[in-house]
């Protein structure tokens, strides 16, 4: 007779599973699967209407993608200031070789979109959507592969991405604002200001930024630059540091560390996986070749693939060549391209950019699609590569 499992193995299993890099990755692959079969199953009509039920002034789905999105923006701008200033881009010559290969791989895929689609001027608004890669995604495919890849292209991966995050950031802002209310700007800028007046004041509680951050949320999304945005400007405000000369004074006790921890599994575990959910389902009930030869879905999915990967490996190509940067130490050409492809992977933001730069439920599918599409084969041509190149020694 089999023991019976204790609760004590559970509790520990489930803490090593979520405190491993690729298990966030995980999730958001299996909610993907899970939203696409649900958008495909008897259950497909109530999924898409629980969606445009609205909970006060918002539908649920703007709720989520407006407002529980400001957490995982928060959480990235938090992110991008704690490498920024103390840690894997703190420095011009650690910010090179990802900075460009990002910039890469940015260009790169708009362009393979802009050439699918230079015909339909309307279509041009997607430029965007293949130039973001999931952080989550790459590198949990990345740390599937454990010591094979060297630590030093798993940093490459992760600064790449953020600045690609930022990236992302920047152009939402840009590109993607609609009329501006410039009395909720106003107020806005006010808050923001109070912000930063806090943190020059090395006020270091959480709450009181907390509280105006809520604030500046709903003057932000009044303004009609997106919600969002307003999670990462609240997180440049944040402080890194603590006051000097106070009992174990590190970075480590800022209070931008220590929110950075309480929201990494929530929103790795919930805010994304729920954003996955109601935005990844799509049917395939009206699906035809016609569907997967659409300028829109090629321009995507190739600008994924393809964009990502030339952009990236043929930037890293010539700055090495060159002699302005070295690959990363013990990492083979092979399993650079094989990280170049895993940029590929772009789901949670090019997802969230193609919500905001087509309203059409038609070309929106188009746009998942292409994104789908792009993503599986960039994921499974990065994984091939890595699993057939071994590190230098």
């Amino acid at each position: 007779m089999s023991s019976p499992i204790s609760p004590g193995l559970i509790r520990s299993t489930l803490c090593q599973f979520l405190g491993s890099e690729a298990s966030g990755g995980l999730v958001l692959m299996a909610v993907a699967i899970a939203a696409i079969v649900t958008a495909n199953s008897p259950l497909a009509e109530g999924y898409f209407h629980a969606l445009h039920v609205y909970l006060g002034p918002l539908s649920l789905l703007h709720w989520i993608n407006d407002a529980l999105m400001a957490l995982f923006f928060l959480l990235v701008g938090l992110e991008i200031k704690r490498e920024m200033l103390d840690g894997q881009l703190s420095s011009w010559s650690r910010r090179i070789l990802p900075g460009a290969a990002a910039l890469g791989g940015m260009v790169f895929p708009a362009l393979f979109y802009i050439l699918f689609n230079w015909e339909n001027p309307a279509a041009l608004r997607g430029w965007a959507i293949p130039t973001a890669t999931d952080i989550a995604f790459a590198l949990g495919v990345i740390s599937l592969f454990g010591p094979r890849v060297p630590a030093s292209l798993k940093i490459f991966l992760a600064a790449l991405a953020i600045i690609d995050d930022l990236g992302a950031v920047v152009i939402i802002a840009l590109f993607y604002t609609s009329d501006l209310n410039l009395l909720a700007l106003a107020g806005a800028a006010a808050v923001l200001a109070a912000l930063y007046g806090m943190n020059r004041n090395k006020i270091l509680k959480l709450w009181p930024y907390l509280l105006l951050g809520a604030a500046l949320w709903v003057l932000v999304f009044a303004s009609g630059i997106h919600a969002t945005l307003a999670g990462v400007l609240l997180a440049l405000t944040i402080p890194l540091k603590v006051t000097p000369g106070t009992p174990e004074a590190s970075h480590e006790q800022s209070p931008l560390h220590h929110l950075e921890h309480i929201l990494y599994k929530p929103v790795t575990f919930v805010v994304v996986p729920i954003f996955g959910f109601a935005n990844a389902g799509v049917s395939f009930s009206g699906v035809s070749t016609a569907t997967l030869t659409e300028p829109f879905t090629l321009g995507v999915a190739a600008g994924l693939l393809l964009g990502k990967l030339v952009g990236i490996l043929g930037i890293v190509f010539i700055l090495v060549k060159l002699g302005l940067a070295d690959l990363p130490a013990k990492a083979s050409w092979g399993q650079m391209t094989g990280v170049a492809a895993l940029c590929g992977i772009g789901f949670t933001m090019s997802l969230f950019i193609g919500l905001l730069a087509f309203d059409d439920p038609n070309v929106q599918d188009y746009v998942k699609m292409g994104i789908l599409l792009g993503s599986l084969l960039s994921g499974l041509v990065g994984a091939a590569m890595l699993a057939t190149f071994k590190r230098r020694l």
